[in-house]
């Protein structure tokens, strides 16, 4: 009886210890006996905060950590995937993983996907990413459906050269910019996900 009073004791310490060490809830309207429960993040050891309206507790884990392999950057895990397929199958991949191909939205996003192809291959190796015409010729569109809202096009390109270029590939020429190229040519490609 001893040991069991001892642990219940224990555990009550450190839970109270845990809960010490968390910031304080804002105090709001309607939060009034509110009650805050957090538990460490299994993976990352990260903390959250859950607050409901209703005075009622809950519990959400908040991972800021990517799978395994994966790259964090800018709220998104990357990963670079060497075995070359064809854009559809790539992007099928991808969402078999629980992203898409990656979509890009500024400079430093670039850099950093051609820093991880750069660390995996050392080389700048083309590779796939979520840019597509597919639908209709030069309406570009991001297969993750994010907003299109930042380009790298090499001079001259998109080009639809020959026709029927619909597909993105990234670290094209000598100057590493984008290209449109057929989607049944295999390359390997970049996914991205939401952490």
């Amino acid at each position: 009886m001893k040991t069991l009073t001892l642990s219940a004791l224990l555990c009550a310490m450190m839970a109270l210890t845990r809960a010490a060490a968390l910031p304080d809830a804002e105090d709001g309207p309607g939060t009034e006996g509110t009650v805050v429960q957090a538990l460490p993040d299994a993976e990352a050891g990260n903390w959250t905060n859950s607050l409901t309206l209703t005075g009622e507790s809950r519990v959400v884990i908040n991972s800021t950590s990517c799978p395994e392999g994966w790259t964090a950057f800018n709220s998104r895990c990357f990963l670079y995937v060497p075995r070359s397929l064809s854009w559809a199958v790539a992007e099928k991949n991808c969402m078999s993983m629980g992203g898409h191909l990656a979509s890009v939205h500024n400079i430093e996003e670039y850099h950093q996907i051609q820093t991880m192809i750069l660390s995996a291959t050392h080389y700048q190796r083309e590779a796939w990413i979520g840019g597509s015409d597919a639908q209709q010729n030069q309406c570009w569109f991001w297969s993750d459906g994010t907003l299109y809202d930042f380009t790298n096009w090499c001079p001259g390109e998109p080009s639809n050269g020959r026709g029927h270029q619909n597909c993105l590939q990234m670290n094209y020429s000598d100057q590493k910019c984008w290209d449109d190229t057929w989607c049944d040519v295999h390359l390997p490609y970049v996914c991205a996900r939401n952490v």
